[in-house]
């Protein structure tokens, strides 16, 4: 859940949406948001426009565990090509099968989606109606639909 808050936009920090990339209940996910926050890891943001509405950002303690604790990622940086690339085809394929056979889609990077369009001031989600930053259209978005 902390590598999902670090890694998503704006538009998918919900606990519906973390317990949809994590495929599991609203109540474990919200039972795991509440740990995170009692530790300080991430905080909780309430929307200016509707009050209900919650989303999370990972804090700076947060941010620095994941830098300390990324073990994959270390890990996988010391595989040649030809393996890494076959790990992450096979992970892909693996992701993509349990998607179909849950009946689940699949979250995406902004600027890897139908809906992400570049113009001259940056950055767009068509889908949105809202500018992107940069580091924005590198993030995870639920609403990512792959381009046809």
């Amino acid at each position: 859940a902390l590598s999902y808050l670090a890694q998503a936009n704006k538009f998918s920090r919900s606990p519906s949406q973390v317990a949809d990339f994590m495929a599991a209940t609203r109540g474990t996910v919200s039972q795991t948001l509440k740990t995170l926050a009692r530790k300080e890891l991430i905080c909780e943001v309430r929307s200016e426009l509707d009050r209900r509405s919650i989303s999370y950002s990972v804090t700076a303690k947060g941010a620095e565990l994941i830098q300390r604790t990324n073990t994959i990622e270390n890990a996988a940086s010391f595989l040649n090509n030809n393996t890494s690339t076959a790990l992450i085809t096979g992970l892909e394929t693996l992701m993509g099968s349990i998607l179909k056979q849950r009946n689940l889609r699949g979250f995406g990077v902004c600027d890897t989606c139908k809906h992400h369009k570049k113009n001259s001031q940056g950055s767009f989600c068509n889908l949105l109606n809202q500018p992107l930053t940069p580091s924005e259209s590198k993030q995870i978005c639920h609403e990512h639909s792959n381009p046809a």
